[in-house]
This record gives structure tokens, sequence and C-alpha cells, in this order.
């Protein structure tokens, strides 16, 4: 008695852990993925790098300080070998260069800044994958439903045609046609079931969860005005959007970087002017003087400004200011690229909204057509006064109505989520 206490307690606990799971909201799994995304994490590493190059870039405007030392041997023939030493500290700095610090300090500047852009990008396409991993499972557990309802229908049906059969009121060809329905209708339960978990699965990683890691799908209920709602025009949603996108904040950034290019590049053809200084001393070992002392007596310092004049650079400096011109350009073009992908894609989404809310209606009344006709149908044929082939008719009809409602239902939501997330609306269910 206790071991079996003992089992009923433990499937008792079990049963408490699954129905204490956590289960993941569309939120959470957005959240979560935009904080240990890969790609989100590998856009931080680049952000830290462009953070780096911009500390480069500020440290160009102060002096360099480089100690040297070396140690000499010098050989006569029939005299002892001379060693001595030299020890020197030089320093730098530019004083003019035509502005190439300053240019590169801002470019450097607008590059981190576009790295941080890139960041959000990076986590507003994972929010955007992740929206439509989750309506994907959300989709294929209203057909899991669905398919499990239809195998119970089937069941029921397959029954009464076997009963039907042993009393001689239907015949064996009938008979099995009931039974193919019913072994198919099992299929296609088993198979949504298996597309379920395998669409659960791909959300899973795409959070980067471990295999350790439990995970399970919290399914809201979404009713019709979730569904059918009023729209903004593609207009509206542009201009908003234009200005909100990192990817496009980005693109901006990028034009004037490359125009900051035009000037460092013609930085390189003007007059630079630079100072140095110099500590410098030397010593001779196996000398009469101490080392101390040698150190101190050849103690000699050092400054100068340099001015360099390029005259003959073998057109570098040309090219190079043809190529960062042609680079600004690149840049122009690659940002109206974008404004035009930006607009084909509202568009897209603003017609798949329209185009599935209207299915959707029109699929409601359907299936409401549908599932009284499949009704009747049905009454009649537990009643002895159809045969098979009219009850899988209408059947069939009615389980196109399902489906057909429930594409349009989430292709609305997705596409209207997604139209209202590039208006800055968070996506929530």
């Amino acid at each position: 008695m206790s071991r079996i206490f003992y089992i009923a307690s433990c499937i008792l606990s079990c049963l408490c852990l699954e129905a204490n799971a956590r289960q993941w909201t569309l939120r959470e799994c957005i959240d979560y993925a935009r904080t240990n995304n890969i790609q989100v994490q590998n856009a931080q590493l680049n952000q830290a790098l462009a953070e780096e190059t911009l500390l480069q870039a500020q440290a160009a405007r102060y002096p360099t300080l480089n100690a040297s030392s070396s140690q000499n041997a010098a050989f006569t023939h029939g005299v002892n070998p001379i060693y001595n030493g030299n020890y020197a500290l030089q320093s730098g700095v530019t004083i003019y260069n035509g502005g190439r610090i300053s240019s590169s300090i801002r470019q450097a500047e607008l590059n981190a800044q576009a790295s941080g852009y890139d960041i959000e990008a990076a986590r507003m396409d994972i929010e955007v994958a992740v929206t439509q991993a989750y309506l994907n499972i959300l989709y294929a557990k209203e057909k899991v439903t669905t398919a499990r309802n239809n195998s119970e229908s089937s069941k029921a049906q397959w029954e009464r045609a076997k009963a039907m059969y042993e009393e001689g009121s239907i015949s064996l060809s009938e008979y099995a046609q009931m039974e193919s329905q019913y072994s198919s209708d099992l299929y296609q339960q088993t198979s949504s079931e298996s597309s379920l978990a395998q669409l659960t699965l791909n959300l899973k990683q795409l959070l980067e969860l471990g295999l350790e890691e439990e995970f399970e799908v919290f399914y809201p209920e979404i009713g019709d005005e979730e569904v059918v709602t009023a729209l903004p025009t593609v207009a509206e949603v542009y201009n908003v959007a234009e200005e909100m996108l990192p990817d496009m904040k980005s693109g901006r950034l990028g034009i004037e970087s490359a125009k900051l290019s035009e000037e460092i590049a013609a930085s390189a053809g003007i007059p630079s002017i630079s100072a140095s200084a110099s500590v410098s001393t030397a010593n001779v070992y196996g000398g009469v003087t101490s080392f101390t002392d040698q150190l101190k007596n050849n103690l000699g310092a050092g400054v100068g400004l340099t001015l360099s004049i390029p005259i003959i650079n073998n057109r570098s400096v040309r090219t190079s200011k043809a190529k960062a011109k042609l680079q600004t350009q690149q840049a122009a073009l690659s940002y109206a690229s974008s404004q035009k992908n930006l607009v084909s894609t509202l568009e897209g989404l603003y017609q798949d909204v329209v185009s599935a809310q209207s299915r959707y209606q029109a699929a409601q009344k359907k299936l409401q057509s549908a599932e009284l006709s499949y009704t009747l149908v049905n009454e009649k044929y537990n009643e002895g006064m159809i045969n098979p082939v009219e009850l899988l008719t209408e059947k069939n009809t009615y389980v196109a109505a399902q489906q057909e409602l429930l594409q349009a239902k989430y292709q609305a939501i997705l596409s209207l989520q997604l139209l209202n997330f590039y208006q800055g609306i968070p996506i929530e269910l």
C-alpha cells in the first residue's frame, strides 16, 4: 500500500509540475530573443569594435611618446671590441593636416552611432522572425484542434458505418470509404501534431534555448476585433517607418560617413605640419668614466617642426578622392534602394491585411453554411437516409471551410501586427 501511495504521489507531483510549467507569451519570447539571439550579440560586438576605432581616432590628437635603446659592438682588426649603448625618448604631434584628424573622428562617431542602430535593426529583425514563428505555432495549434475534432467525428461515423454494414444497410464499398476517411483523418491529426512540435522547436532554437530547457507556448484567445480592424494608409505608415526604423537611420549616417571619406581623401593632398622633440644619451663600456657620468655628460635634446608638402604622389590622392566620391554615390543609391524596399514591404503588408480580412469575413459566412449543411447531412446519415459518399462530400467542404478561415485569420493577424510594428507600435497578442 505504501508503494502504491508513493507512486500515486509521484504521478500527482508530475502532473502539478506540468500544469505549472512556464508558458511563454509572444512578448516574453520577443524580449528574450532581443537580448540572447546570436545575431544581436554579433551586432553588439561590431559596435564594440566601432567604439574602439573611435577611441583610436580621438587619440590621434595627442602626442606620441616612444622610448628606444640600442647596444652596439664595433670590431677593428687588432683592437679589442668597443661596446656602447644609446638611449632616447622621442615625441611627436600633428599640428595641422588639412582637417584629416577632425574628419576621421567625426566619421568614427558616425560609424559608432550607426553600429548602435544596427543592433536595434538586428533586434527588430529577430522580433519579426519570432512573431512569425509564434503565429505559425498558434495556427498549427488550431489545425491540431480541428484535426482532432475531425478524427473524433470520423470515428463516430466509421463506427456507425460498421454497424450499418453489419446490418446490411450499406455495401462493403461504402463501409470501406468511411474506414478510409477515418484513417485519413487520423493521419492528418498525426501530421498536424508533428508539424506543431517542429514549429515549437523552431521557435525554441530561435530563442537560443538549450536542449535541456523546457519550452511551452502560451495560447491566447484571439477575437474578431484583433483580426478585423481599421487600417492606416501606406503613406502614413511609411512616413513613420522611414524616420523611425534603425536601418534607415543607419543608411542616412552611411551617406554622411561617405562624405567625410571624401574630405579625408582630399586632405592627403594638403601640406601638413608636425612637431617633434627628443632626448638622447649614450655610453661606452670599459671607459674610465662611470656609466652614470657618461649618461649625464652625453645627454642631449632637440625639438623640430616638419612641413610636408605633397607634390607628386603617383595619382594616389586623386584616385582616393574619386573612389570616395563614388562610394558616396553608392551610399546614396543604397539608401534609395532601402526606401524602395520599405515601400514595397509596406504595400505588400497592407494588401495582405486587406485581402486576409476580406477572406476572413467571407470564410466565416462560408463556414457557418458548411457547418449547418454538414450537421444536417450527418443527421440524415445517422438515420440511414443518405449514403456515405454524400456525407464525405459535405464533410470535405466543411473541413476546407475551416482551413480557409484559419489561414485568413492568421494571415490577417500577422500582417496587421507587422504593419503596426513599422509604426513603432509594440507587438502584443
